[in-house]
């Protein structure tokens, strides 16, 4: 019984197994072969597979030999072309030709990286500052009243800052007070120093006022009782109202005998003085002469050196061991303020945060100002004195006229009045202090 499906016999069996016997495809049904433009048809040899497989063929399974489908029938020599590529991607890559290459990415945006690592660093920068002027506010002693001198002057243009270096040994130790030749434990003793700041427009001005300057007690408020005490007409030395009552009546003091309004106050003491120095790790001064002199601990030879916090307190307190005595003092403690503040403004300070917040914490420690006074207001006496020992600005004594009954030092009223007046108007200084 024939076993094979309708229409199919062993003779047509036979047939689809002997290859080229079998009826030949109709030509017209050959698909075509194409390929992208440019890109020449591709071909493979006898025995070669194409990209589906490793030996696939569209003839074989129906009984026709892989040589005896291709043969003759317009393909290539050597074999079938299926159109498929051997692995190329056409239309690919720049230009529409070619294979990618490997590795390849976009180009990093170093545009975008700037702008957005300036930002970065901007916000960085603004953030220290920010912190660091809080900081440093906080910290500023605020704790002279001037709110209750009396009878004040009226106010000119520029800016007046008394700035007063004394000699209270407050927040100093036993072992301190004997390595600084402070003498005795007094928290509040006299002023050591006393000088008027003006900052202008029209040059900076650094006036010292020798502390055995002679002056006449005002009426004053007590800036503690707040009992009044009126005018007597008694005269004393200028650094004894400090003693008597603090800030508060040295500033009606000097207001009253010269008629210039105080703005600001700042006071620092032994301890913070020596402890700034040191934090800036020193200050190179040049010597005109040899000093000794056993009551401030100040001996040095003539030439320049680096005087550290405790040298430089010595050195500044020295009266005796000088041929004009306090006159020459002043002018000694004037130069070396100015010294001070050149070089805690110096790069290496400033950008160093390792340098500049010890010494903006040991200045600041120690730095006695008016309720009123400012950041802002520190930075601006600060770089006035910077500007004066750079040259930008003036520094001189209160003009002396000579020695008062009393034997203090006796005001040229004239010259006084003339550089109060220079100072109101903001002009440029013309008055000396020599006699």
């Amino acid at each position: 019984m024939n076993q094979w499906p309708d229409g199919w016999t062993d003779s047509s069996r036979g047939r689809e197994g002997r290859g080229r016997g079998a009826p030949r495809p109709d030509p017209t049904r050959v698909m075509p072969h194409t390929s992208a433009p440019g890109v020449p048809p591709q071909t493979r040899g006898p025995g070669q597979g194409s990209q589906h497989g490793s030996n696939y063929d569209p003839g074989y399974g129906r009984g026709q030999g892989r040589d005896g489908y291709d043969a003759g029938h317009g393909q290539p020599p050597g074999g079938y072309d299926s159109g498929y590529s051997e692995g190329q991607v056409y239309g690919g890559g720049r230009g529409g030709t070619g294979a990618p290459q490997r590795g390849a990415g976009p180009r990093p945006d170093w545009r975008r990286r700037f702008k957005w690592g300036l930002i970065t660093l901007v916000v960085v920068v603004l953030a220290w500052s920010v912190g660091t002027y809080f900081w440093a506010d906080s910290k500023l002693r605020r704790e002279v009243d001037l709110s209750i001198v009396e009878d004040r002057p009226e106010g000119g243009d520029g800016t007046n800052y008394l700035i007063v270096g004394s000699d209270s040994r407050e927040g100093m130790t036993a072992e301190d007070r004997k390595e600084l030749h402070t003498g005795g434990p007094t928290d509040q003793g006299r002023t050591d120093s006393i000088m008027i700041l003006h900052v202008g427009d029209n040059g900076n001005t650094m006036i010292s006022l020798p502390r055995d300057s002679d002056v006449e007690v005002p009426s004053y408020t007590g800036s503690e009782s707040g009992k009044h005490y009126p005018a007597q007409g008694r005269r004393t030395k200028i650094n004894a109202t400090y003693a008597e009552d603090g800030p508060a009546l040295l500033v009606r003091t000097v207001e009253h005998n010269t008629g210039l309004k105080i703005d600001h106050y700042a006071e620092i003491g032994f301890g913070g003085f020596a402890k700034i120095v040191d934090a800036v790790g020193g200050v190179e001064m040049d010597i005109p002469r040899d000093i000794k002199d056993n009551k401030s601990g100040a001996d040095f030879k003539k030439g320049k050196q680096t005087l550290d916090g405790r040298q430089a307190l010595a050195f500044v307190r020295t009266r005796y061991a000088l041929p004009g005595s306090d006159l020459d003092r002043t002018k000694n403690q004037q130069k070396f303020l100015s010294a001070l503040a050149n070089q805690a403004a110096t790069p290496s300070t400033v950008l160093n945060p390792f340098k500049l917040y010890p010494t903006m914490g040991a200045g600041l420690d120690t730095l006695k100002v008016d309720k009123d006074m400012s950041l802002w207001n520190v930075a601006s006496m600060f770089w006035a004195m910077k500007g004066v020992s750079g040259g930008d600005g003036k520094s001189m004594n209160m003009p002396i006229a000579g020695t008062a009954p009393n034997g203090n030092l006796q005001w040229d009223k004239a010259k006084v009045k003339q550089l109060v007046d220079q100072l109101n108007n903001d002009e440029k200084v013309t008055v000396t202090s020599d006699r």
